[in-house]
């Protein structure tokens, strides 16, 4: 069965790697939610220098930035509960046992699997503050931002920042995005307590399920409907 273990750990890295790298390198050529949020924030930051009143703006920053600290927390709290069942490796693995359909491994290996969690949920905490810092960093290029009224500035001093701040932000939401898909990953390593085929199928799962939202989801189609790209692209030439 160990064999199959290590099977099943290989093909979960590779769909974790594989489908990050394939999904950055498609995003590129392709549609989706991605680099269609990132023409929304482009605009998002345009019309934030064209208003005096920044308010909301900063609102809009500070709830982004809570989400990524309502998650990094989370992942704090599983990693507790992680730490603490590794210590109780033997009583948890007795409790399984008299389940049934639950494939039979060593105390290595069930710790080996409590391990890779752990991985995945230091990864996940990591991503969402890291995206929490750079929302912090975008609220501070906003109320940095000139006035209306400043006419010292010039108009490509505005664009420039209005293209950081944006730059900025869409960078906060990749990673928030990497994060937020930890946790679907994690929730495939736990099939792999109860037999490592199920794991594999349940990580192909994930994979698809990732992909089918993020460049085919009906949430795609909704906010590509709602954007003029010719005049996007207008914007960067």
């Amino acid at each position: 069965m160990n064999l199959l273990d290590y099977i099943a750990l290989v093909w979960f890295l590779l769909n974790c790697v594989g489908y990050t790298y394939y999904s950055e390198h498609r995003a590129k050529t392709r549609p989706c939610l991605s680099n269609t949020l990132d023409l929304y924030r482009a605009d998002w930051m345009r019309r934030t220098l064209m208003r005096d009143a920044r308010i909301a703006d900063a609102s809009v920053v500070g709830s982004l930035e809570r989400n990524g600290a309502f998650f990094a927390s989370s992942s704090l709290l599983i990693l507790a509960g992680l730490i603490t069942a590794i210590g109780y490796t033997d009583k948890a693995m007795s409790v399984f046992s008299d389940l049934p359909y639950i494939a039979q491994t060593g105390k290595f290996m069930w710790e080996l699997k409590l391990v890779v969690l752990c991985a995945v949920f230091v990864y996940s905490f990591f991503k969402f503050t890291w995206s929490m810092r750079q929302y912090n960093f975008c609220g501070v290029l906003i109320s940095s931002a000139p006035l209306t009224y400043e006419d010292k500035v010039s108009s490509g001093a505005r664009e420039a920042l209005a293209q950081s701040a944006a730059r900025v932000a869409n960078l906060a939401g990749d990673s928030f995005n990497l994060g937020l898909r930890s946790y679907y990953y994690g929730l495939a390593v736990l099939t792999w307590f109860i037999h490592p085929i199920l794991f594999m199928a349940i990580t192909s799962a994930v994979v698809a399920i990732l992909f089918q939202r993020e460049f085919r989801s009906r949430a795609l189609k909704a906010l590509r409907a709602g954007k003029t790209f010719e005049d996007a692209a207008a914007g960067k030439e």
